[in-house]
């Protein structure tokens, strides 16, 4: 699939050859906070629906489909707290997503996560293959190596970046 999508049919494959996988990684959204009320089903099929609306959209392979799904995500998981946070309803306000290297997801309180989504476009303008790993990896639960591999650099220097985008995102978010 190096030509990118012909057509609506191999969108559609390939989301169904991807939906567990993208499912997995939706399921960071439950794994620890079971009252949540986006299931990792509705990310993957939100998700889906600002896809399958994209005109135009291509990618090159099964790893760049992740990558995209990634980004529809945080945009699916952005919208929602925005929305959670308008219609200020009680109960927990937080996403389950991860920043660690660990598979262990963290709570991020809805505020958390709308201000880290401001300053990750921050970062993009400064350092846009920094934001496309720090997106990848936090709203898309990608691998090291698999970021490594769709970047095309070292995991090394993935793991790098990583420590450094990490330090700045949270460094502008507390100052946020």
């Amino acid at each position: 699939m190096t030509n990118g999508f012909t057509d609506r049919q191999d969108l559609d494959e390939l989301f169904a050859a991807t939906y567990e996988e993208l499912r997995r990684l939706a399921a960071l959204v439950k794994r620890r906070h079971q009252s949540a009320t986006l299931s990792p089903t509705a990310l993957v099929h939100e998700a889906w629906l600002k896809l399958s609306g994209s005109h135009g959209m291509s990618a090159a392979s099964e790893l760049h489909f992740k990558r995209i799904a990634a980004r529809a995500m945080r945009q699916v998981l952005i919208d929602y707290a925005r929305r959670r946070k308008t219609s200020k309803r009680g109960g927990p306000n937080g996403v389950l997503v991860t920043m660690s290297l660990s598979p262990e997801p963290m709570m991020v309180a809805e505020d958390e996560l709308i201000a880290l989504d401001s300053t990750l476009d921050k970062l993009a303008s400064m350092n846009p293959r920094q934001a496309a790993m720090v997106e990848s990896r936090f709203f898309g639960g990608l691998e090291m190596g698999e970021i490594a591999e769709l970047l095309g650099i070292s995991e090394a220097t993935v793991l790098r970046d990583w420590r450094a985008a990490k330090a700045w995102l949270a460094q502008e978010v507390r100052r946020s």
